[in-house]
């Protein structure tokens, strides 16, 4: 069993197989806890002139959607309109 840790998936892009799309590289995991297995990965979304904050939301690519992780590239197979998760809410400085 390999061992891999979160900055390992940052530096991957991921690519959706279905149209060859480069949809960015991995901000943020989902995982589940008591079972320490990764549900999803969270990739951000297009960057939209009209916003002047930046990105509109994320994708939330399920577990099973992703093909293939090799060293430096993570292959997904998903419906992007269906793996929208909207904008991630704003962190709270203490």
């Amino acid at each position: 069993m390999a061992v891999c840790r979160f900055s390992d998936y940052q530096c991957k892009e991921v690519v959706n197989v279905c149209d060859g799309c480069r949809l960015g590289f991995v901000r943020d995991i989902e995982v589940d806890l008591p079972g320490g297995q990764i549900c999803a990965i969270y990739v951000p979304g297009p960057f939209h002139w009209s916003r002047l904050l930046g990105r509109c939301g994320s994708y939330r690519i399920p577990w099973p959607c992703i093909r293939q992780i090799g060293s430096d590239i993570i292959l997904v197979e998903a419906e992007l309109s269906a793996c929208q998760a909207g904008r991630p809410p704003r962190r709270r400085k203490l």
